[in-house]
């Protein structure tokens, strides 16, 4: 079966954590491809701080020589909000049945996935691969762990024989970049050589992204 695998945020900008994120994500879960996906308007944040062909420019150019690593623009391409459900939606019509589909969030995102829109649906449409930090834990109560109860795996390999439905956790130590802190040192002057592609970073200032007024 083949095995495609999704990364959402609002990449603004894009940092090498996100990418190394996805590089590891590929490799562990034996994808064919990891598509980034930019949001237009994200339900449960800010809008991103720069537009939607910015950051969408910036994360073609970081991923440039990494065939792996797809990006997408659907939800740039689509009016109102980012909803997760109606981008798996979207891909499972295109990819098919036989395709094993892995939606992959962090530990914060499941902790909190009861607010997100039709959230109990997301497990008809892919699987859900939780990005955690060592010591995780998984909720032990309410709506999340009771919808938990009967999807978890303990094996990659297991995701690749179901296109959809289950849930695995992935322990990996994440690089402590975020695009807020980036975002700060930019208006600051400081340097973030080597927190972002250099291609990103060269875009950045060509066109005067989050610099200090």
């Amino acid at each position: 079966m083949n095995a495609v695998g999704i990364f959402g945020g609002t990449f603004d900008p894009v940092h090498i954590g996100h990418l190394r994120s996805c590089v590891e994500l590929r490799e562990y879960l034996g994808l064919e491809q990891v598509h980034l996906l930019p949001n237009a308007r994200p339900p449960h944040r800010q809008a991103p701080e720069v537009t939607a062909e910015h950051r969408l420019a910036m994360l073609n150019l970081a991923i440039a020589e990494e065939p792996g690593l797809v990006a997408d623009d659907r939800e740039l391409r689509r009016d109102g909000l980012s909803y997760t459900l109606d981008t798996l939606q979207a891909l499972r019509q295109e990819l098919g049945s036989d395709t094993s589909l892995s939606l992959c969030i962090g530990m914060d995102s499941l902790v909190n996935l009861a607010s997100w829109h039709r959230w109990q649906e997301l497990a008809d449409f892919a699987h859900l691969v939780v990005v955690a930090r060592p010591g995780w834990q998984t909720p032990e109560s309410g709506p999340v762990a009771e919808w938990l109860s009967n999807k978890l795996l303990g094996d990659a390999a297991c995701l690749k024989a179901e296109p959809s439905g289950r849930v695995l956790v992935r322990e990996m130590t994440l690089l402590p970049i975020s695009s807020t802190q980036v975002r700060s040192d930019l208006a600051a002057g400081r340097s973030v050589r080597y927190l972002v592609p250099d291609p990103v970073l060269d875009y950045i200032h060509q066109h005067h992204l989050y610099l200090g007024k």
